[in-house]
């Protein structure tokens, strides 16, 4: 997967000097967090261990930025003080990724993070002005590429009153399988810490209804891309996941159970969340090898 640096115009350049900006961080890939992610996930595979593969998307418990509490904002974030830029926009969320697996990634062996800002492009939507960060991060082990991710994050300006949601789309009727998750809030904690994620709105319901207007406390979109990959594996144990991509369409909340669904076509598989409106909240697509 690759990108070109794109200079975003009519960008402040304050923004401009971030395009282009990059880190590098080393993890060792440890066993510890890998079973602590089995047991929130209720995954029913033996435990992992050193030696073995990492599941894909589970690379999102590694490599997380250690800001200081002093760098953090209101909102639980490092916004302009850590590896994002300073917008000037409250709102922020996740949007979608497409991401790569060409190796597997190995349990137990130490792993280089390379993540740099490819492009910042402003511009005018439903709720008002939007700006979107793409950022690139590649994990290595041993000099072999094993995982590839270009994500999209959104900064949103805030609205009046109760959050206003998209209209949204009627979820697919039929699927191969499909499986009722709860979302409760230990689930969210849970993540929240495994991921290093000191965002508000996942953890804090005094916080995400009172100052942004939701009616209740959001699911992680990486912890929804990953259950939709969960929901794959335990379908499909002996296939390889070797590329994903999804997009965030719709915040699913913790007020009531959502459904994640899949239905295989040779070797793609689409997957998507349905909150409990039967409104298409995430959408994606796989691709395996079997």
């Amino acid at each position: 997967m690759t990108s070109d640096s794109t200079t975003g115009a009519g960008l402040s350049p304050d923004l401009n000097a971030w395009i282009g900006r990059s880190q590098v961080q080393c993890d060792v890939i440890d066993a510890g967090r890998a079973q602590r992610l089995q047991a929130t996930l209720d995954d029913p595979n033996v435990q992992l261990n050193a030696g073995d593969a990492l599941p894909p998307l589970w690379h999102w418990a590694y490599f997380c930025e250690e800001s200081r509490h002093s760098d953090l904002g209101a909102d639980g974030l490092a916004v302009g003080k850590g590896f994002l830029p300073p917008v000037d926009l409250p709102r922020i969320m996740w949007a979608g990724s497409r991401v790569s697996f060409p190796a597997p990634l190995v349990i137990g062996q130490e792993a280089v993070g390379r993540s740099s800002i490819l492009k910042i492009s402003e511009k005018q939507g439903r709720t008002g002005r939007l700006c979107f960060v793409t950022i690139r991060h590649e994990v290595l082990q041993e000099g072999q590429l094993c995982t590839d991710e270009e994500m999209d994050v959104v900064f949103r300006e805030a609205t009046e009153g109760p959050e206003q949601l998209p209209a949204g789309h009627t979820a697919p009727e039929t699927s191969d399988w499909s499986q009722a998750i709860t979302p409760d809030p230990i689930l969210l904690f849970r993540y929240s810490a495994l991921t290093w994620n000191s965002h508000r709105i996942h953890y804090d319901r005094e916080y995400v209804t009172a100052h942004e207007g939701y009616p209740g406390l959001i699911v992680h979109g990486p912890l929804l891309a990953t259950l939709m990959i969960d929901l794959l594996r335990r379908q499909l144990p002996d296939a390889r996941v070797t590329g994903f991509q999804f997009s965030a369409l719709r915040p699913v909340f913790d007020a009531a159970d959502f459904i994640v669904s899949g239905k295989r076509d040779g070797n793609l598989v689409g997957l998507w969340v349905a909150d409990s409106d039967g409104l298409l909240a995430m959408d994606g697509s796989a691709r395996i090898e079997v």
